[in-house]
């Protein structure tokens, strides 16, 4: 009796209902109102850490980077209830962009969740507080020191001895950053993937193997032109620094480039500059001249944005923005844009010095406050750019029509230059964009491999270098061990921020740039186009931007471009007369060169 009485039990279905789309629309209702109030309170504890580090600061925003990451890595596992559902195209994106929203999601465990905060925090801090200080000295030397010596200075041995001096500060890292891999991964996998690898191309509208291939793909697109210029380069560097410096392996090393990862070349300008020429002019010696500081800098970008028909920054971005380093306490000075407030609250932070460098850099940061301030009636999971890469563009776009002819109109240069100068423009050029390509790749490359564990933790900084081989065909000023950590003395790898994206937008960029030069009707070299106060362009850019992140990139890049496929020939058009003329300069030379 008592055994059918069970069975009748057991056989009675449950009354908890199916989940309908319904049900979905309600829960992703009350994520976004959850992770907006979180967010807002998330950013303003960052903006604080990273003007302001302290123990105290670092505490605020360890904690509040906590409470969002465990509350989006709750909402995301709660979401996995309605993923066999059929959902309208609009709530189906927003459930993906939810469980893409932490770049290192928090595990289920709380204790593991206050770890990773806290983790994360302390890369950050430790990056930001970094300082080499030199044993025959009682001056410790910043990053930014650091980048004056690496720019100006073309003894060799100071040269490596500023860049091995800087990567001390990432050897406390290491054991932290595995640790942060773990929980991570940890974090990844409760919410349905495979690893933090496999999140982070999940994002692209496409499978993480296939945006693995677009990327190998593009980077075969424009490598010959990366190798003549490397080739070029090579051999006026050799010219400097003789044959024992840089050694008969083809590989450049990375000290001499004037960047202290190698990823921007146009600090050796002097010395890669074609025979008997000289510059038209020198746009650091002209603003300098013209009497700009920080302000008139961010200013002058702020006009190209306004000029193309967009609103000015709103007055609380100039009362609440960081433009120079604070004396009085540290700060993490890499340059970034902040939408604190949802369009509400913009601002950039920046150690700004009045050189042609950061005049582009302006330019860029402002692209992401514009962007910011275009899709502010997205809802909360639409309020992003059509992928990461789109928001890296956006500013660049704007930058490569910073030319001759825009400088004279804002009084910059009294003349525009003629075609004899081309070269010289262009190459000036190439040793910021085209040298960077294999550099947006690698980082990534590197970081995607220790989450997949690919590269073990034994490996870290052998697997490092042979990807900077590979790819830059560098090589550090003496030999490296597993004792350094390389990687953790760029900031992205401690900032814990995706680095594919900036690939992406050196690639996007152009083809903005092509497409908004066309839509002006300018028909010259591509290269020598502007249409700084261009209402049309502007239009064209602004209905993209304002579209965020509610249709899939390829849509977004149509929109502008007609084309839906990441495309680097819009790099090579640019810069073909470059490519010829470097073709000319290498006959009877070796290009490439040894990987191990």
């Amino acid at each position: 009796m008592i055994l059918l009485l069970l069975s009748a039990l057991l056989a009675v279905p449950s009354h908890a209902a199916a989940p309908t789309v319904k049900d979905a629309q309600a829960f992703m209702d009350g994520a976004e109102k959850s992770l907006d109030a979180l967010g807002r309170r998330s950013a303003f504890s960052s903006w604080i850490q990273q003007t302001y580090i302290n123990y105290s600061s670092e505490w605020l925003a360890s904690d509040a980077d906590q409470s969002y990451s465990a509350e989006a890595a709750r909402l995301a596992h709660a979401a996995r209830k309605y993923d066999k559902l059929d959902l309208p195209a609009d709530l189906k994106r927003k459930f993906l962009l939810l469980k893409l929203t932490v770049t290192s999601p928090a595990p289920p465990d709380p204790a593991e969740q206050k770890e990773l905060s806290d983790t994360k925090v302390w890369l950050e801090g430790t990056y930001g507080k970094g300082k080499y200080c030199p044993a025959s000295t009682t001056t410790c030397l910043t990053l930014d020191d650091m980048e004056d010596i690496l720019k100006d200075s073309r003894d060799p041995k100071r040269l490596a001895e500023v860049w091995t001096g800087w990567r001390t500060i990432s050897v406390p890292m290491r054991p932290r950053y595995q640790r942060f891999a773990e929980l991570s991964n940890k974090g990844a996998r409760d919410l349905g993937f495979k690893d933090t690898a496999d999140l982070w191309r999940s994002g692209y509208d496409m499978t993480p193997d296939q945006f693995s291939a677009e990327l190998d793909r593009t980077w075969l697109q424009m490598k010959p032109l990366y190798e003549a210029r490397h080739a070029y380069v090579r051999r006026r560097l050799q010219d400097k620094y003789g044959k024992d410096v840089i050694g008969a392996d083809g590989l450049i090393p990375q000290q001499l480039t004037g960047n202290m990862w190698g990823q921007s070349w146009e600090n050796i300008y002097d010395l890669a500059a074609p025979p008997k020429t000289k510059p038209a002019y020198d746009l650091t010696e002209r603003l300098k001249a013209n009497k700009y500081d920080e302000l008139k800098m961010v200013k002058t970008g702020e006009a190209f944005f306004t000029s193309l028909g967009f609103p000015a920054l709103p007055s609380t971005f100039w009362e609440r923005s960081m433009f120079t380093r604070p004396r009085d306490r540290e700060v993490v000075c890499h340059a970034s844009a902040w939408d604190v407030e949802n369009g509400q609250d913009l601002r950039i932070k920046m150690c700004i010095k009045i050189n042609s460098e950061d005049f582009v850099t302006i330019h860029h940061e402002l692209g992401h406050n514009f962007y910011q301030r275009a899709y502010e009636k997205q809802p909360y999971f639409f309020r992003g750019s059509a992928n990461d890469g789109f928001h890296e563009a956006l500013g660049d776009t704007i930058a490569l029509s910073v030319t001759p002819e825009y400088l004279k109109t804002i009084g910059l240069i009294d003349s525009v230059p003629g075609p004899e100068g081309d070269i010289d423009l262009l190459l000036t050029k190439a040793l910021e964009k085209v040298a960077f390509m294999p550099f947006g790749l690698l980082v990534d490359k590197w970081r995607w491999d220790v989450f997949t564990g690919k590269t073990k933790p034994e490996d870290y900084n052998k697997a490092w270098w042979a990807l900077v081989q590979k790819y830059q065909g560098m090589k550090p000023p003496a030999p490296r061990s597993e004792n350094d950590f390389d990687p953790g003395a760029k900031y992205h790898i401690p900032g814990n921020t995706p680095y594919a994206r900036y690939f992406l937008a050196n690639v996007y960029q152009f083809q903005f740039y092509r497409a908004l030069c066309k839509q002006s009707g300018y028909t010259g070299p591509l290269h020598r186009c502007s249409y700084y106060g261009d209402k049309a362009a502007g239009k064209s850019l602004g209905d993209m931007m304002a579209m965020g992140s509610s249709k899939p990139w390829p849509d977004a890049l149509e929109a502008v471009t007609g084309q839906r496929q990441l495309d680097a020939t819009a790099i090579l058009e640019y810069f073909a007369p470059l490519k010829a003329w470097l073709d000319e300069q290498n006959k009877g030379q070796a290009t490439g060169w040894k990987a191990e």
